[in-house]
């Protein structure tokens, strides 16, 4: 069953008359309809009335107006106000830019600016490779998307996506601090979308690709690898890559099987799901099965290069059917598909201590409560269950990394050092099934992986 999440909160501006009932009645009626009261302040108080914010969690928009309707409903209250919360911290956007250095007087706009920035312009003009010295350069990334592909709502533009880009931007800065920017392109071009990243790059020190839909995301990071001297990571891909290594590590680890020996289903084979599988087969796996919404890949559906490459490398077997199916008996479920595809029935099918990985979002493919009843290990991709297989885990530690050693190249050897940095970040006294990966608020985390990262740059580096 659905729990009520920060991300539907709510808070009301309910006025009454003046009563010693009057908030146990507002807590009441909220807690009867199923939300969660997270405050409750008297904002007015006079002889004649009482003016109360009331703020609460919700299970989704629905559910928040059932909670006003029940409110509304009570005698002798009326609502004057109801504020979405989640639209009300993205009010004016959530980054902004913040000069690094003062600007008080004239002798620093003589430095800060015209004429002492000529001499900073051409020591660049002369020696480009000082931009990174010299420039912010060598802290930045450009988080590119065409807003083709973004979370669970699909194909909705360069503007809707941005609110996401916008966060990514946050993330980067709180848990790596480095400075990212949304550059989000009004064209699903190919070709478009690599010629205006490769003429904006002389901005940037790195680009972090997010939301672009398959399969032209593989084609255009291959293409930005090869024209630009500065790193670029796909987020979905790599990033999801990266963290579901480094979780299906301890889980692994916890019930006592080896990669190699695992039967692995994979339920996706979009950017994610081809990463992941990547990622999995180069650390080791051996028996992979990859599905789409029709069962597992066959011939006829390898419609383009990466599903071809798919299909050479996973099904050693040779098995056919559906999703539930290929189920049968498998250790791992690896989902990065589509909303409540499975069920507890299904996971009953698999081996003893079953990993099962729900990642689709904000709904998984199989209810988490319903896959603990048969499988040992449960993760989703939510915040509001254990083991959220969260992105953030990589990205800014990732970059951070990328930055310090400043190289160009990224490779599987650094997204294993990544995964693994972040597997080691939980302990063994810590490691349990309801704990395989760290909080994404662990301070730890970013720095060990950009440690990682950095180490495996420079060895190939100094080995070149």
């Amino acid at each position: 069953m659905a729990v009520p999440s920060p991300g539907y909160s709510i808070t009301l501006r309910v006025e009454t008359k003046p009563s010693s009932e009057a908030t146990a009645q507002l807590s009441r009626v909220v807690a009867s309809v199923g939300g969660a009261l997270t405050a409750l302040d008297v904002s007015e108080s006079a002889h004649d009335r009482l003016v109360v914010d009331i703020s609460c969690d919700a299970v989704d928009v629905d559910h928040a107006g059932q909670i006003t309707d029940a409110i509304r409903a009570l005698e002798g209250f009326a609502v004057r106000k109801v504020s979405d919360r989640t639209f009300l911290l993205h009010l004016g956007g959530k980054i902004e830019v913040t000069p690094k250095v003062s600007l008080r007087h004239r002798d620093d706009l003589s430095r800060a600016y015209t004429p002492g920035v000529a001499r900073v312009c051409t020591a660049i003009a002369e020696n480009p490779q000082d931009a990174r010295r010299l420039t912010i350069k060598r802290n930045t990334v450009a988080i590119v998307t065409d807003g083709s592909a973004v979370l669970g709502l699909g194909n909705i533009g360069p503007a809707a996506a941005l609110p996401v880009m916008e966060g990514k931007a946050a993330l980067f800065k709180r848990f790596a601090d480095v400075d990212a920017w949304p550059v989000c392109l009004d064209t699903q071009d190919t070709d478009q979308i690599v010629e205006v990243v490769r003429c904006l790059a002389p901005v940037y020190g790195g680009v972090n690709l997010e939301d672009i839909a398959a399969p032209r995301c593989f084609e255009i990071e291959r293409r930005l690898r090869e024209v630009l001297d500065i790193p670029v990571f796909h987020d979905d891909q790599h990033g999801t890559a990266i963290v579901v290594l480094a979780a299906l590590t301890n889980a692994l680890r916890l019930v006592g099987k080896e990669l190699a020996d695992a039967r692995i289903v994979v339920s996706g084979v979009g950017a994610a799901g081809t990463a992941i599988i990547r990622l999995l087969l180069h650390q080791g796996a051996r028996s992979i099965l990859a599905c789409d919404r029709h069962g597992v890949l066959e011939q006829a559906r390898a419609t383009d290069p990466e599903r071809q490459w798919l299909l050479e490398h996973t099904n050693p077997e040779g098995v056919t059917g559906t999703l539930k199916e290929a189920l049968r008996g498998a250790d791992v479920f690896i989902g990065v598909s589509a909303p409540g595809i499975l069920t507890g029935e299904d996971v009953a099918t698999m081996a003893a201590d079953a990993v099962v990985f729900a990642l689709a979002n904000p709904v998984p493919e199989v209810a988490p409560e319903a896959a603990a009843q048969h499988a040992t290990i449960v993760a989703t991709g939510r915040s509001d269950f254990p083991n959220q297989i969260n992105n953030v885990l990589a990205f800014p530690g990732v970059f951070r990394g990328l930055l310090d050693a400043g190289t160009q190249d990224i490779t599987d050897d650094m997204l294993v050092a990544a995964a693994t940095a972040i597997a080691d970040a939980v302990t063994g006294e810590e490691l349990n099934a309801n704990y395989i990966v760290p909080s994404v608020f662990d301070a730890g985390v970013a720095p060990a992986v950009a440690a990682a990262v950095r180490k495996v740059a420079e060895q190939a580096g100094s080995a070149d």
